[in-house]
């Protein structure tokens, strides 16, 4: 095997490029890794606002994120990210008629499915009869095969609708898990990824819906654990290096030019967002490449509120009857350095306020807290600011999963890689690594190379 045989380059430094490059690396190629930005973690990083660490969205992972898992181990990073002993969400209804009222989601040691029935028996935000209702729809849906074409093309709403979920059940229930998890409603959702997440979060193993997020800032675990682990497998990683073009030379190779120099490899690996792969890719590479740009997407705006005491006892909730979605206490991980507290609010399918200015969004998410928070209505406000980010994920409707490509392209040498790329998983950080493993294992496999897969089930 020649030199630029060996050498692979990987176009994207987020989790599924860096997870692309450690692979590789790992099985003995040269590995060359160029980020356009001045950081690694894509779409998970952090920033310093003063004195604070600052996470630019609120991310979290289950048990059974099993690939992200095993890239928090890759990075010696799993002892900052700790998971729940038991999965436990807190839900507070801000809107009932006899005054907030709260409830929790949460599993005891029985048995699948035995394990949410106590839980699910003393949920005050649904009736007895919409209780039992959703035990009849999570019976019905551990019978769906998510990986099933068809169910890709139908919606989520219509399929509880046809298992008798009322509206409220939807709004307290499976909106509550899918608008985290998926980033969109349930008449948003394709039902076979909401399938997918519902049956592998809480249907498949007691614990599967643990839930797990960093203790430190994500640019901790993303951006220095990793470009330390990345320089001891020898991987060469450019920052600030925007790709300009890739193109396949007569003999084979690969020529990837930047605005500073041109390499060859034998192998590329475009692990970008879907419009930039699209922008890239040279002709052949796909049957119908335009289909990436049919890919849509979907925003995350994030509200972040400093007060000056302590509001919330909770590490985090999750709300009902409020604008207010999912709220964190990232006080600790920010560094916050004179008391006080920090919080996070988590906002998906945000289409609405992403582009509200900040003074609007501060009128209507501070009394909002303060509706949910008793303590935080003499406190008083040190800081308050948003972070947006309109292409946070790709948009889980129906039909999206005859878009979205597998690792291997009908170009030798080329692989794709991303959240995007068909994983059968919604845009998390579980499905970027495993993309990025996918995506090295099929580079691999085209050199002859057989490395175990670290996922069995995703090899």
């Amino acid at each position: 095997m020649t030199g630029i045989e060996q050498h692979a380059v990987v176009v994207g430094g987020g989790l599924a490029g860096v997870t692309t490059a450690l692979e590789l690396a790992d099985a003995g190629m040269r590995v060359t890794l160029m980020e356009g930005r001045p950081r690694l973690g894509g779409l998970a990083f952090s920033f310093k606002r003063g004195d604070l660490d600052v996470d630019n969205g609120q991310h979290v992972y289950l048990r059974c994120c099993t690939a992200y898992r095993w890239f928090l181990d890759r990075v010696d990073g799993a002892a900052l990210a700790p998971l729940q002993d038991r999965l436990d969400v807190p839900v507070l209804d801000v809107a009932h008629p006899g005054g907030p009222r709260l409830g929790r989601l949460r599993r005891s040691g029985l048995p699948v499915p035995l394990h949410l029935a106590g839980s699910l028996a003393r949920y005050p935000h649904l009736s007895i009869a919409e209780r039992l209702s959703v035990g009849r729809a999570a019976l019905a849906l551990r019978r769906l095969d998510p990986t099933d074409p068809a169910l890709d093309g139908l919606d989520f709403a219509t399929w509880l609708g046809r298992y008798g979920q009322s509206a409220r059940t939807i709004e307290a229930l499976w909106d509550l898990v899918g608008i985290a998890t998926l980033n969109a409603t349930a008449e948003q959702s394709s039902l076979g990824l909401a399938a997918m997440v519902f049956k592998t979060g809480l249907l498949s193993e007691n614990g599967a819906a643990d839930i797990g997020w960093a203790r430190v800032p994500l640019g901790e675990l993303h951006d220095t654990l990793t470009r330390k682990a990345l320089d001891a497998a020898g991987v060469r990683t450019e920052l600030r290096t925007r790709v300009t073009g890739i193109s396949r030379m007569p003999e084979g190779a690969w020529r990837i030019d930047t605005e500073e120099e041109c390499l060859e490899a034998g192998s590329v690996v475009l692990a970008v967002p879907q419009r930039e792969a699209h922008a890239l890719l040279p002709a052949g590479a796909l049957p119908d490449p335009d289909k990436l740009l049919d890919i849509g997407t979907a925003p995350i705006l994030n509200v972040h509120v400093v007060y000056d005491r302590k509001v919330l006892k909770q590490p985090f909730f999750a709300a009902l009857g409020s604008p207010v979605q999912w709220v964190f206490d990232r006080t600790e991980s920010s560094g916050l350095p004179d008391g006080g507290q920090y919080l996070a609010l988590s906002q998906s399918v945000a289409q609405d306020d992403i582009d509200e200015p900040v003074s609007v969004l501060r009128a209507k998410y501070l009394p909002e807290l303060e509706r949910l928070l008793p303590a935080a209505r003499g406190a008083k406000v040190r800081d308050f600011f948003v972070t947006r980010e309109r292409t946070a994920t790709f948009a889980p409707t129906p039909g999206v999963g005859r878009l979205r490509p597998g690792a291997r392209t009908d170009t030798p040498g080329l692989y794709l890689a991303g959240a995007w790329t068909a994983t059968g998983w919604p845009a998390t950080m579980e499905s970027a690594v495993r993309s990025g493993l996918s995506a090295a294992h099929a580079a691999l496999a085209a050199l002859g190379r057989h490395r175990e897969h670290p996922l069995q089930e995703a090899a």
